[in-house]
């Protein structure tokens, strides 16, 4: 029964149509989820002091000494189901301009213990209500895989994203990340995560304009909360040449 509604969300959100945009987000997904029962909020922060000078879209943000961030509430409804909400998405754009950006809800749907297992994988949907300085589009949504293999304290994880804005398969947009880390104890962990964008199936984008960006992260799992921090470096036109990301999760 689980496995035939996430096939029905598959099509039906394969329906869409992808477009660039910034984003809130910047996280390669484990496939881990909140214990049943458990809440936890996470908030993600990301500022391009280095980035692209023109926006993506007419009346977009432009990214250099743009500050973008969410509020991600999240809530584990079984072993293999976690659902959550960004709100409010917002950015500071880099003459001070304080925006809302929309909000959105994400359902993961994960093999149980998935953190116990050499191999895993998992499936997440996002479906979102953009501002439209945000996106070009009211309506988007996210379909991400997630796979996932460990070698004692490393773990490779792949992340193929499709991104959708409601029209059409050929506008599908590729943006997959990977993560490779080394996990030096249960708390501590560093990685090397890599995200890049190729544009709409029909219309790859040529290497300038792709987006290809490589993070240096350090994690921390404890108390008093969780800390991811990363520093990125773009590689083509289309890339931003510098970003910092940190993510702050309380559970409870």
């Amino acid at each position: 029964m689980v496995w035939r509604n996430l096939a029905i969300v598959v099509v039906f959100v394969m329906l869409a149509r992808s477009a660039f945009a910034q984003t809130d987000e910047i996280q390669v997904y484990n496939g881990e989820i909140d214990e049943v029962g458990q809440a936890s909020l996470t908030l993600h922060n990301n500022y391009t002091p280095i980035g692209r000078k023109e926006a993506e879209f007419p009346g977009g943000i432009v990214p250099q000494g743009s500050y973008n961030g969410v509020a991600e509430w999240a809530y584990g409804v079984t072993e293999w189901f976690e659902a959550g909400l960004y709100l409010p998405l917002y950015s500071i754009t880099r003459e001070g301009r304080p925006l809302i950006n929309g909000g959105k809800i994400r359902l993961l749907f994960t093999e149980p213990h998935v953190a116990q297992r050499q191999f895993f994988y998992a499936i997440n949907f996002e479906f979102s209500y953009n501002a439209q300085h945000w996106e070009p589009t009211r309506y988007s949504s996210e379909i991400r895989p997630i796979i996932g293999v460990r070698f004692g304290p490393v773990d490779l994880i792949f992340n193929p994203i499709i991104d959708n804005s409601w029209n059409g398969v050929g506008s599908l947009d590729f943006a997959p990340a990977v993560r490779l880390d080394y996990n030096f104890s249960e708390a501590w962990a560093v990685a090397l995560e890599h995200y890049a964008d190729y544009g709409q199936f029909r219309d790859l984008a040529g290497l300038r304009d792709q987006q290809q960006m490589l993070f240096a992260v350090v994690d921390y799992s404890g108390e008093p909360v969780d800390v991811e921090a990363g520093i990125g470096h773009g590689f083509t036109a289309g890339s931003d040449g510098l970003v910092l990301k940190l993510m702050l999760t309380k559970s409870f």
